[in-house]
């Protein structure tokens, strides 16, 4: 049985009709035979929603209060989609960044993934559950709450692919793979069906918001394969990888 992991980004979960129809896919992918790990980023514009309410506090909100703030916007995504899978039969669980036993630096607002304890991700996966993981989180060396910075769900996901050796990395988004060029400025861009993590990486270094970079470094450093696709349509999306096949599960 092959370990997949999954993240939505905020897009695919803006509403409780796109958390259901995130739960039907889930469970979908679950019934084709695949352990899964599904990070989710918050709802929406909800990470936007909640630094306003902070600056609508204090100009300059102290960065350990921020962020127990914004972690609470994916702690909500979490619970929502594992309430619409426990309705449709499909048994889950979900765990904030600490409980996922993610543990960053101290560096509060931009904090760097030191090491994944992953013995209760493991556990559930073994009891058959689909385990849903806050992205964008984890917990400091100091036991403080802290956040990975704007598009951390990204390096969640895949640190997470690392850490449990996960065949493949998977990012359903608002878009359906990866282009040649913006599709929105541009009439020749072409969706690729494959391309390696360098091309990928020249993309977003020229602008293109397709993936975190730290995500696609960490990626390209342990081999892991990662698909981006659209979570509005069935469409094929891009797979990014490279020849080299060494894989590591320790970061």
């Amino acid at each position: 049985m092959a370990l997949i992991v999954q993240k939505y980004g905020g897009s695919s979960l803006a509403t409780l009709d796109c958390i259901r129809e995130v739960a039907r896919r889930v469970s979908q992918r679950k019934k084709e035979g695949n352990d899964l790990v599904v990070v989710v980023s918050a709802m929406g514009n909800a990470t936007n929603d909640l630094l306003k309410l902070a600056h609508e506090i204090t100009e300059q909100p102290a960065a350990r209060e921020l962020d127990m703030l914004l972690s609470a916007g994916e702690r909500i995504s979490m619970s929502l989609l594992a309430m619409a899978l426990h309705t449709i039969g499909e048994p889950s669980i979900s765990f904030t960044g600490s409980q996922s036993g993610i543990v960053t630096d101290t560096s509060h607002t931009h904090a760097k993934i030191l090491e994944i304890r992953a013995d209760r991700i493991k556990e559930q996966l073994g009891l058959g559950k689909v385990v849903i993981v806050a992205g964008f989180q984890g917990v400091s060396t100091q036991k403080e709450v802290t956040t990975l910075g704007r598009g951390g769900s990204d390096v969640t996901a895949v640190a997470l692919s690392v850490a449990l050796s996960a065949k493949q990395c998977e990012f359903y988004k608002d878009v359906d793979g990866v282009y040649t060029k913006d599709p929105n400025h541009d009439a020749d861009a072409q969706k690729m069906e494959r391309c390696d993590y360098d091309r990928v990486l020249s993309l977003v270094h020229e602008g293109a918001k397709v993936l975190h970079p730290e995500a696609l470094v960490l990626a390209k450093k342990y081999s892991i394969p990662l698909y981006v696709a659209s979570s509005f349509n069935q469409c094929i999306g891009t797979t990014i990888e490279h020849s080299s096949s060494h894989q590591s599960s320790h970061i």
